[in-house]
């Protein structure tokens, strides 16, 4: 690819190579003959950032080398190039390439576009890695982008993606009364197990999202038992296939006095606190790139090192409060351990209030085990590939 984003690829580029099977799945932007029909005579934008690949090509480029009338690019969180904070305001901008002009999504306003950049297209096609998380926040920014098309009778394709934790289903369902947020948008798990598509195939058959023409692409080759390492990390602060693997569990460490490594080599791997005892391990949090101001900035801090627990050990393993309940024990600050941002993460009450009660992880998972059966059954008939 001959064009800036060749940066990014060098800047987020996973070590490792994807699997043979993840390099036998097709995803959604590479059927091009599935989507550039609709495209033609149509005023196009995309919602999308640095990791809508076509092969080696970015959507953006290829839709211009295909001769498609690209208006606008809409940014999520993170930015079109993938590099901000989480939650940072990202100003829009202009491709320097291509002259298109970036729309962000969260330049501190509404996360809606205005009317003006509504009435600028006739298509979206929606492009974006995600990694199954209800906390993360892609398929938030994609349900605004629905609501705001069904607003003006736009189309809406999704160009669908694996996603790398879609083999299980685990964790309790958001209370929509109490914690709706932008870290938490639909009543579903936090590990819910659904692609992109199949979150916008569910909005819109439960009534979650507003009615809209919603067309997905699926992948081809893909289940959802399929190991899926991904090509590109899709934050800054994910930037390992492990880290993704661990993310539903130690991000809840954001709802804590606890750092769980950004502003380290290792983030969501790790956790720990200046006051933690009997850790023999020690990070020391500084300002970097993505994590511009880490919690506990240059304060050593002790604790656990997870980067040797094996894959398959952290998926078997599921969303683990074992390491939130260890923390809590051992940091010895039971009064301010927990933020607000832990109930909008866990989305419920009593996961927090179990834990201070001295319950332990399996008792809590206890508490969620039947609203995840009940889930599962009810997103079936939303699924695009074999469970």
């Amino acid at each position: 690819m001959k064009h800036i984003l060749i940066i990014i690829l060098s800047l987020f580029s996973f070590s490792c190579q994807a699997t043979e099977q993840s390099e036998k799945i097709k995803v959604g932007a590479e059927q091009t003959e599935e989507y550039l029909p609709a495209l033609k005579g149509q005023r196009v934008a995309v919602l999308a950032n640095h990791t809508a690949m076509v092969g080696e090509q970015h959507l953006v480029d290829m839709l211009i080398a295909q001769g498609v009338k690209l208006v606008g690019i809409f940014s999520p969180e993170h930015g079109f190039r993938g590099g901000a904070d989480a939650g940072e305001h990202v100003k829009s901008s202009v491709d320097e390439k291509t002259g298109i002009p970036i729309w962000s999504l969260y330049d501190g306003k509404s996360g809606r576009p205005s009317d003006d950049k509504m009435q600028a297209f006739d298509v979206l096609l929606v492009d974006m890695q995600d990694v199954g998380l209800r906390f993360y926040t892609y398929y938030i920014s994609m349900l605004n982008m629905i609501n705001a098309s069904a607003d003006f009778s736009r189309k809406v394709i999704v160009l669908d993606r694996p996603n790398p934790n879609g083999m299980y289903v685990d964790g309790p369902i958001l209370d929509m009364e109490k914690y709706k947020s932008g870290v938490g948008a639909l009543p579903i798990p936090v590990v819910h197990g659904l692609t992109m598509g199949e979150i916008a195939l569910m909005a819109q058959g439960e009534g979650w999202s507003k009615k809209c023409d919603v067309e997905v692409v699926a992948c081809e080759g893909y289940t959802h038992q399929t190991r899926y390492d991904l090509p590109i990390a899709p934050s800054p602060n994910l930037p390992t296939q492990h880290s993704i693997y661990l993310y539903p569990s130690t991000c809840l460490f954001e709802g804590t006095v606890c750092s769980l490594g950004r502003g380290t080599s290792h983030p969501f791997e790790c956790y720990g606190h200046p006051d933690y005892k009997d850790g023999s391990f020690t990070f020391t949090p500084r300002s970097v790139a993505g994590a511009k101001n880490p919690p506990l900035k240059d304060v050593e801090g002790y604790g656990v090192d997870l980067r040797g627990i094996d894959d398959e050990q952290v998926i078997a393993d599921g969303f683990n409060l074992e390491y939130v309940i260890d923390a809590y024990n051992k940091v010895g600050k039971p009064e301010k351990f927990f933020t607000r941002m832990f109930l909008l993460l866990t989305g419920v009450d009593y996961i927090k209030e179990m834990i201070i009660a001295g319950n332990t992880a399996d008792e809590i998972r206890a508490r969620w085990q039947k609203d995840v059966e009940d889930f599962k059954v009810l997103r079936r008939k939303y699924l695009l590939y074999e469970e």
